[in-house]
């Protein structure tokens, strides 16, 4: 019986260039950072590219966060401590005050439509609702692109970050821990993304998905725009809820 419906939120929420927004967020973080620590922000690229697949490896055997491991190889590369409490109250004013301005120009974020009125569903379902998107952000910078998308944290029973997840997409590990966090299975939960690779999970843990990208994934157990989601959403979970049963 579904009891939770998980939502992506880059490409699934909000539309947006991802590649143009990680680049702009790098390029102002390291301006930044360089100027506190004295450097070329030039050389802190690479590092926070580092970093990123570090976190984003499929292949991790650590028990750290995101956080924690991202921070570990952003040092081992820079010499930079990310978790110095002034240094980190650096990247939070960077992150909460200057990131929601990033929505213009190349990243041209826009909320997708249907997007609102799907989540408006889920609660109207009496289901929990929650953001899971990959972790490699901060709260900080997921609560910017949900502004973008016109939702808000309030929307969300739990936001996976980097912070409170050991994993990223599509790690089962990844799903687990978050459906553990809500306090339901994989097999209560159905996962809507847009990403063939990111959000189907195909090793048979339970978890099913919504697909409203542009492709014709196998595994997905619906497929079609948001905005139809939002009105085929009661059918779905009632046609998922007597299949399990």
């Amino acid at each position: 019986m579904i009891k939770a419906v998980l939502f992506d939120l880059d490409d699934t929420l909000v539309r947006l260039n991802l590649s143009a927004f990680i680049a702009r967020y790098v390029a102002g973080a390291s301006r930044l950072l360089a100027s506190a620590a004295r450097v070329n922000p030039v050389s802190l690229g690479g590092p926070y590219v580092r970093a990123f697949l570090a976190i984003d490896s499929q292949k991790r055997s650590d028990s750290l966060t995101n956080e924690q491991l991202f921070n570990r190889v952003f040092f081992e590369h820079t010499g930079i401590p990310l978790d110095d409490p002034v240094i980190a109250d650096l990247v939070t004013y960077y992150e909460s005050e200057l990131v929601p301005g990033f929505s213009g120009g190349i990243v041209s974020a826009r909320p997708v439509p249907g997007a609102r009125e799907a989540i408006e569903a889920v609660h109207n379902l009496g289901l929990v609702c929650a953001l899971a998107t990959n972790p490699t952000f901060s709260l900080a910078c997921d609560r910017a692109r949900m502004s973008w998308a016109g939702v808000s944290e309030s929307d969300f029973a739990l936001v996976s970050t980097c912070s409170n997840s050991t994993r990223c997409k599509p790690s089962t590990r990844y799903y687990q821990e978050f459906a553990n966090q809500l306090g339901v299975s994989l097999n209560e939960c159905l996962m809507v993304g847009n990403d063939a690779v990111r959000d189907i999970v195909r090793d048979g843990c339970g978890l099913r998905t919504a697909y409203v990208g542009h492709g014709r994934p196998g595994g997905a157990v619906w497929r079609g725009p948001m905005d139809r989601l939002a009105r085929e959403l009661p059918a779905l979970v009632a046609s998922m809820d007597g299949i399990g049963a």
